[in-house]
């Protein structure tokens, strides 16, 4: 399957198509085989996404953060037509990974547009309510990113402690410490390579971080990785 095609597929099945763009992409479908089988293809891999939540508003804040992260020479180099410009359907492609724990997006989309080394894992940290709040990008050399995805107070007497499961043998180890609600990379111990369904999770510990090594405080968001396909 074409790279263009798989977009093409994704960008339908997401509903991110302009209603000209949406209403030609439909009529090709009963005559394209291959066409088909790419938005079968989008329909079963974006499933995780259609069962995470229901739809929530993009707020501008929220398209301005995503104008700002991503990399100037990289939209240059995927906007060879000023007439037709396509960054914002990838914008809005971020974006909805992010408020709809769209995991599958990132990973099929949005990477394209970034320069850093892919992560092994990525995991979306939902809370009780299953609102995506927070992406952790786990690159299996000692370092993660930890992404907001929406803005959240911070008790002034907590510490955010960032956590994962490698097995149940060794039990949750620490990736270390967030300073406030922001994009951090943390630096962690040597752990195990990080693996399908691996558990992350935030929690909120006293200043400092956990006495013990283990978590101690209420768990603020989790989620299970998933790895980059």
């Amino acid at each position: 399957m074409s790279p263009i095609l798989r977009e093409r597929a994704d960008e339908y099945v997401l509903g991110l198509l302009e209603p000209a763009d949406q209403a030609a992409l439909e009529s090709e479908i009963d005559s394209d085989a291959d066409l088909r089988a790419a938005v079968a293809d989008s329909r079963d891999r974006f499933l995780e996404l259609d069962l995470a939540g229901s739809p929530r508003a993009v707020s501008p804040e929220l398209w301005q953060r995503i104008d700002a992260a991503l990399p100037p020479q990289k939209l240059a180099r995927t906007t060879p037509k000023p007439a037709n410009d396509n960054r914002m359907a990838r914008w809005r492609m971020t974006a909805l990974a992010g408020i709809a724990a769209s995991l599958m997006l990132l990973l099929g989309l949005g990477y394209s547009l970034l320069t850093r080394p892919e992560p092994q894992v990525i995991a979306i940290l939902m809370n009780e309510a299953g609102e995506p709040l927070v992406m952790i990008e786990d690159f299996g050399d000692t370092t993660a990113r930890v992404t907001p995805l929406v803005d959240f107070d911070v008790p002034a007497d907590r510490a955010l402690e960032v956590w994962t499961l490698p097995s149940a043998d060794m039990g949750p180890k620490s990736l270390g410490l967030l300073d406030g609600w922001r994009s951090a990379t943390l630096n962690s111990q040597a752990l195990p390579q990080p693996h399908e369904a691996q558990l992350y999770e935030i929690t909120l510990e006293q200043p400092g971080g956990s006495p013990t090594g283990r978590p101690t405080g209420p768990i603020l968001v989790k989620g299970f990785a998933q790895i980059p396909r």
